[in-house]
C-alpha cells in the first residue's frame, strides 16, 4: 500500500511535470533524467514538518532489490529536504515503473557507503564531481522492501 495522505507537489515546475507524466503514463513517459536517458524512479516521502505525501524523481541506483537515494542537490551546500524527511519518517514508496512498493530507508556509511556510492557514480557519473563540489558529506539512503 502506498504512502497514504495529502500530496504536496514540488514548488519546482519541471519536478512537478516529471511527476505528474511519470505517473499518467504509468512510467512509460519521463522515466530519464531530463535529455540524458538515464533511468530515473519517483520516491515519495513524508514531510517532516507538514506531515503531506512529497514525490521526488531521483536517480535510478539498484542492487539486488534495494535501492539508492542519494541526496547530492547538486553538489549544493545544503541537503535536499527530503533528506530531513526520511531521517524523520522511514517509510518510503518507490515507483520504478507501473505500480508502486513500500520500503523502508536506512541512512549508510562506511563501507556499505563506500560500496554503494560506487554503484551511485556507475548509474550516474556527475555525484562524483558534486561530492568534489560541497564541504558536506552526501548523505544516502539504501530502501529495502517492507517486510
Amino acid at each position: 500500500m502506498a504512502l497514504e495522505g495529502e500530496y504536496e507537489p514540488s514548488s519546482q515546475g519541471w519536478v512537478r511535470e516529471q511527476v505528474e507524466r511519470y505517473e499518467k503514463s504509468r512510467g512509460r513517459e519521463a522515466n530519464s533524467l531530463r535529455d540524458t536517458g538515464l533511468p530515473i524512479a519517483i520516491y515519495w516521502t513524508r514531510g517532516v514538518t507538514t506531515g503531506k505525501v512529497r514525490k521526488t524523481p531521483l536517480m535510478r541506483v539498484t542492487h539486488a532489490g534495494r535501492y539508492l537515494m542519494v541526496g547530492s542537490q547538486g553538489g549544493a551546500p545544503k541537503d535536499p529536504a527530503w533528506v530531513a524527511n526520511l531521517r524523520a519518517h522511514p517509510e518510503v514508496t518507490v515507483q520504478d515503473g507501473p505500480d508502486p512498493w513500500d520500503g523502508v530507508a536506512r541512512e549508510i556509511t562506511g563501507q556499505e557507503k563506500a560500496e554503494w556510492w560506487e554503484r551511485a557514480v556507475a548509474a550516474y557519473p556527475p555525484y562524483a564531481d558534486y561530492q568534489k563540489k560541497t564541504d558536506r558529506e552526501i548523505p544516502a539512503f539504501v530502501i529495502e522492501p517492507k517486510a
